[in-house]
């Protein structure tokens, strides 16, 4: 059974998720369920009908942080494939570590989500239901659970230091030690985590247990802790609570209560699957919660080169002053991509290109750049920007056209405009003086050089041919003017235009109208393709070229640009508005990416 589709849609490429899928969708696995109720609600799975949705899959990001493009890869599979499959994927904050976690982490992920292009609402028989939900709202409920599994001889108060804790732990060769309070009785646990739940001990002074196995080769099995002292104020529950369950008791119980049935997550959550399957059908057994409990798939996470994706180290970027914030172009988060001009189709179209297998593998960025090439390419308007300019006069401009005159000129927006449709039209002036690129012009050129040196005919695009006739220099001997003569009657889209045979035509602005605009230049953060790969110091491999800020001049359309608008700089690359400053009278304009990847892709 293959993920629907219709007659517009084309297939989605194959992937062992989606092989998982159509197997429980053909042997209705999970068919039986009945929603309905709130998720936190004990009765929520008695209540309801049967749900068409088939899938449920959730995205659970803890909000201690901003969102990177390694959490853009799993929004993009977790909800892509409930919508591919006709589900639903459920927004759920696993906010169980109040000390890291802030309302602004919250804000910023939901806007990320929404802004990659995907929601959390439904719709079922003119119902509309919100999928947004929060580990701490089910945090009554956790409770009842981890008074079940002492009850049930499952879970035991440890009073162990954690260095003792962590001596008695063994590791992969040696297995490990009971603790001495792992032989208590039910009550005599019972009494103590309801002293720990009314604040009867200090922080870090013992921590419940699941009690498994503490020889058993998954070091994960050997009595994790599921709840531990901790007094801070939530940023949900404010101070409720002074204990707090552990992120791996908590997930699966919000999954299985949210009645998940493909919890998918990246690979280093493997070695915790025991665990999560040991949970819910232990209190399954207790009938805490209902069969068919979900079950945990891993899939490798995104290694995408010259990019780190730590949270502490992106943070460190951050507070250390390397970048100017969460937002910084040059940062591989959400809200940096937006930034620096990525659009959430392209991000999107490069998630869908990389695939999702089971292997770790690393992907290099240009993958990322091609995706946003193609989805641009005809949708960025054009337009002509000078970043190194130069001033280049027509010395017989006057003469040839009239004393001060500016000639109209024109080009279509959009070279290759939806079907059925004309392009907008960019409008812009020739005079005397334009300023051109300063690498156009070389007084003794190199061999092969077509642009302008004495004695040769270039193409002003758009304009007139020109013939370079020499330069001025200062006293250091630095081009301060190139001087050349116009061609008349060559202009382009007139009778004329081919009249005269060029071998290169060259990209300007025209003094008379053209707008000054900043200009910032972003490339790699890092110079180093795989920058804390092996434990090295990513701060050594930061790129100082990273970002250098131009003065340069851009056509008049390129001036009226509203913010985060994207455009195609002819030759030079693609362009981003700056969403915050740029302004009318103030163009600000940042680097995307180049029209090719050039160097780094060798």
């Amino acid at each position: 059974m293959n993920a629907p589709t219709d007659d517009n849609t084309p297939s989605k490429p194959s992937n062992f998720l989606r092989g998982i899928i159509d197997r429980d969708l053909e042997q209705g696995t999970y068919a039986s369920r009945r929603w309905g109720g709130s998720p936190g609600d004990a009765a929520h799975h008695e209540q309801g009908q049967p749900d068409p949705a088939k899938i449920r899959t959730r995205f659970p990001p803890e909000p201690n942080g901003y969102l990177h493009v390694g959490h853009a890869k799993s929004i993009c599979l977790n909800f892509g494939l409930a919508r591919d499959y006709g589900g639903v994927c459920h927004m759920r904050f696993d906010d169980t570590n109040p000390e890291k976690e802030e309302q602004e982490y919250v804000d910023a992920i939901l806007d990320a989500v929404k802004w990659l292009g995907f929601g959390w609402d439904s719709n079922f028989n003119g119902q509309a239901e919100s999928h947004l939900y929060y580990a701490s709202n089910y945090f009554d409920h956790m409770y009842r659970a981890a008074e079940y599994l002492i009850e049930a001889g499952l879970a035991y108060v440890d009073e162990q230091t954690p260095e003792e804790m962590r001596a008695n732990r063994g590791d992969f060769s040696t297995p490990g030690k009971d603790s001495p309070f792992r032989s208590r009785t039910p009550q005599e646990n019972l009494a103590r985590f309801r002293e720990m739940r009314d604040g009867k001990h200090p922080d870090g002074s013992m921590v419940l247990r699941a009690k498994i196995d503490m020889a058993a080769p998954n070091i994960n099995m050997r009595d994790p802790a599921i709840y531990r002292i901790r007094r801070a104020t939530h940023h949900n529950t404010g101070d409720k609570w002074c204990i707090y369950p552990m992120y791996t008791f908590a997930h699966p119980i919000e999954d299985a209560l949210e009645q998940i049935t493909h919890s998918i997550c990246t690979l280093e959550f493997e070695d915790q699957r025991p665990f999560y399957d040991w949970l819910v059908d232990r209190l399954a057994e207790g009938g805490l919660l209902k069969q068919p409990t979900p079950r945990q798939y891993e899939f490798a996470r995104l290694n995408l080169t010259y990019v780190i994706t730590s949270k502490r180290k992106l943070k460190a970027l951050v507070d250390e002053k390397h970048v100017e914030g969460w937002d910084d172009p040059r940062m591989p988060t959400i809200v940096g991509l937006r930034r620096r001009g990525y659009t959430p189709e392209a991000i999107q179209l490069f998630c869908e290109r990389i695939g999702v297998s089971k292997a770790d593998s690393w992907i290099d960025y240009s993958t990322l750049d091609i995706a946003l090439r193609d989805d641009l390419e005809h949708k960025a308007h054009r337009g002509m920007a000078v970043l190194d300019p130069v001033k280049l006069v027509l010395t017989n401009w006057d003469e040839v056209m009239g004393n001060g005159h500016l000639e109209p000129c024109s080009l279509p927006a959009l070279p290759h405009p939806p079907e059925g449709t004309e392009s907008p039209v960019r409008q812009f002036t020739i005079g005397k003086e334009v300023w051109i690129e300063r690498e156009d012009f070389e007084e003794v050129p190199p061999k092969g050089y077509k642009r302008l040196f004495p004695g040769n005919k270039v193409r002003l695009k758009g304009g007139y041919v020109i013939e370079c006739t020499g330069c001025v220099k200062d006293a250091d001997g630095q081009v301060t003017e190139v001087l050349a003569t116009v061609v008349p009657d060559t202009k382009s889209g007139t009778p004329g235009a081919d009249s005269v045979k060029v071998k290169a035509a060259i990209t300007w602005v025209g003094v008379a109208d053209g707008v000054a605009a900043e200009v910032r230049l972003y490339d790699r953060l890092f110079t180093d393709a795989q920058p804390d790969a092996g434990g090295k110091d990513f701060l050594a491999s930061l790129n100082p070229e990273s970002k250098k800020v131009v003065t340069a001049y851009v056509e008049p359309s390129l001036a009226q640009a509203h913010a985060d608008q994207k455009f195609q700089f002819e030759r030079h690359g693609y362009f981003v508005a700056d969403r915050k400053d740029h302004a009318p009278g103030k163009p600000v304009f940042n680097k995307i990416t180049g029209m090719k990847d050039g160097n780094w892709a060798k």
